[in-house]
């Protein structure tokens, strides 16, 4: 499982043109699926992404997390975070995750963040989505969980 992870002073999604969903502060995250990931995984993911301290404190030191300055998350799905571009110029997705595999995963952070945090906004899984962000810092972190102890 892949997190892509942005501290951002505003964020949004729109579908169709239309507004879908809205964040103030907070992190805007892309959640990358593949087969082998389980909900114990995601929790191990879910718990490093909530604990995260990279909102600066009164100093300017990056000490404080999500929870810590009322952050907002905004979660948004996104397969190709798995493609292999080893061979050629098109990317492969053999690596990600089956769409009912990750879908199911993609429903359990979202319902996992919301028991912790109180705003909680989405994505639409495997619609074509324009996200918008204003990335402060700018400030990226990405999380993978063969990377997690």
């Amino acid at each position: 499982m892949k997190f892509v992870i942005q501290r951002v002073t505003q964020a949004s999604v729109a579908i169709d043109g239309q507004p879908y969903s809205e964040i103030g502060r907070g992190f805007l995250v892309l959640i990358g699926v593949c087969d082998a990931d389980t909900e114990a995984i995601a929790d191990k993911m879910v718990k490093k992404l909530i604990g995260l301290r990279i909102f600066e404190d009164s100093e300017g030191k990056t000490n404080l997390s999500l929870k810590d300055v009322d952050g907002q998350l905004l979660l948004v799905s996104q397969f190709t975070l798995y493609a292999d571009c080893r061979k050629g110029n098109r990317p492969s997705f053999i690596k990600a995750g089956s769409p009912q595999h990750a879908e199911a995963l993609y429903e359990y952070i979202i319902r996992t963040c919301r028991t912790q945090i109180p705003t909680v906004q989405t994505g639409q899984f495997g619609a074509n989505m324009k996200v918008s962000l204003q990335n402060e810092g700018p400030f990226t972190i990405i999380l993978d969980s063969a990377e997690l102890s």
